[in-house]
């Protein structure tokens, strides 16, 4: 097998392959143009969508040219892939703002230079589709029950799928074929549950141009657990700082559970594997490896700076050395709440470190709330309880514990 592909499959970013022995003769012969979609449906990716964004760098590292394809246009639609119900339909203004967003978010992490790494989007050749000439020339080749033997129309006919998210295969398969006349693309790369969506688009172009193009896919991330990558009380990681902070971006990956270290460390960072394999050697300090992990993808996302910032930040919460509680994320609240007291379940729900009053109140009855100082915490279990400006420290801050591992610090707002 190719150099390239096995290397993808050491670091667990192999699941699937139309023509595995095709891709690897073709790769051989030279660089080949890939591409990777996603829709702007926020205004921000989240870690479960950048796995196929880490294969696109070292597809890119190997010589192999990629294109981000942002799509604005089957955005409008909305892919049914992995979902229950139909997607909240956007207006197109707060779609072409999420997809700015988002190709800003990708060229810091991809490095954009209109070459070897280039973005498009959709939007410019879906808009204004005559919608009859797309059925006489790309919808005659699919058949209906072929599109129901893939798992995301097995999925919504369950529950109810619409005539708009039919179409989605038809436009995402199209996007393939325009690729290809443009940019002469022949692999189309995603996660596990775009393998419909791929195959659909592999078999289009070579009834339509008579050409064997490829799809490989990423296998989708659960932890330890089994609960979806990305995902916690609080709602997901997302990678913009505004929504989620650096530190809880890297407290996220600073508590990822032990089996789960390596696989994250070769998936997630660009260490060699040898390295991933010596941080997670037996006997070795787990902590040590997420610590790595957490500063790795980090940087790789925040910079740097913020990397350092935020592991100051967590050994301080923790007690360990090089702490810096600056870097704890703070909240400022108005006096007049502590004058008064402020109700324990309403402070723990205000300051963020649960969704609901509702979490807030069983948080307490599960004996995970604290409040006290950057040293000493105290175990709060009444849910209504009061915390006054007595709590606070002589510097005029309050800490904030929820569980284990999520840390707040609250400071009066100034007058």
């Amino acid at each position: 097998m190719n150099r390239t592909l096995e290397h993808l499959k050491t670091r667990g970013l192999f699941q699937q392959c139309t023509d595995p022995e095709g891709l690897s003769h073709l790769m051989d012969e030279g660089p080949i143009t890939f591409y990777v979609g996603c829709d702007p449906t926020g205004p921000s990716l989240h870690i479960g969508h950048i796995v196929p964004f880490f294969a696109y760098r070292h597809l890119r590292e190997a010589g192999h040219k990629g294109i981000a394809l942002i799509g604005g246009g089957t955005a409008r639609i909305g892919d049914p892939s992995g979902k229950t119900e139909l997607r909240r339909l956007l207006s197109y203004e707060q779609l072409d703002a999420y997809a700015a967003s988002i190709t800003i978010q990708l060229d810091r992490f991809l490095g954009f230079d209109g070459n070897g790494a280039k973005w498009a989007n959709n939007k410019e050749w879906l808009e204004n589709l005559n919608y009859i000439d797309f059925l006489r020339e790309i919808g005659s080749h699919f058949s209906v029950n072929r599109m129901l033997s893939f798992e995301a129309y097995k999925m919504r006919m369950e529950t109810g799928l619409s005539f708009i998210e039919f179409n989605y295969q038809l436009l995402q398969s199209y996007d393939f074929l325009e690729l290809y006349r443009r940019y002469g693309c022949r692999l189309q790369i995603g996660g596990d549950d775009q393998w419909g969506n791929i195959v659909a688009g592999h078999e289009l172009i070579r009834r339509i141009e008579g050409i064997d193009v490829y799809g490989m896919t990423f296998p989708l991330i659960t932890t330890a657990d089994g609960k979806k990558m990305g995902k916690t009380e609080q709602g997901a990681i997302f990678l913009d700082r505004s929504i989620t902070t650096p530190y809880t971006f890297f407290q996220y990956w600073r508590n990822v559970q032990d089996p789960d270290v390596r696989r994250f460390l070769l998936m997630f960072t660009f260490l060699p594997v040898e390295d991933c394999e010596a941080l997670t050697s037996p006997g070795k300090n787990p902590n040590e490896a997420k610590e790595r992990l957490a500063w790795e993808v980090t940087a790789l996302i925040h910079g740097k700076e913020a990397a350092d910032q935020a592991m100051a930040g967590a050994r301080a919460a923790f007690g360990g050395s090089g702490g810096d509680a600056s870097a704890i994320p703070q909240v400022e609240m108005p006096r007049q709440k502590f004058e008064a007291g402020y109700n324990l379940v309403d402070l723990f729900t205000d300051a963020g470190l649960v969704p609901t009053k509702s979490e807030a109140r069983r948080l307490v009855q599960q004996g995970g709330a604290f409040v006290g100082t950057q040293h000493k915490l105290h175990e709060f279990s009444d849910i209504n309880a009061r915390i006054s400006l007595e709590q606070f420290s002589p510097e005029g801050e309050l800490m904030l514990r929820a569980g284990k591992k999520r840390y707040c610090k609250i400071l009066i707002q100034a007058l």
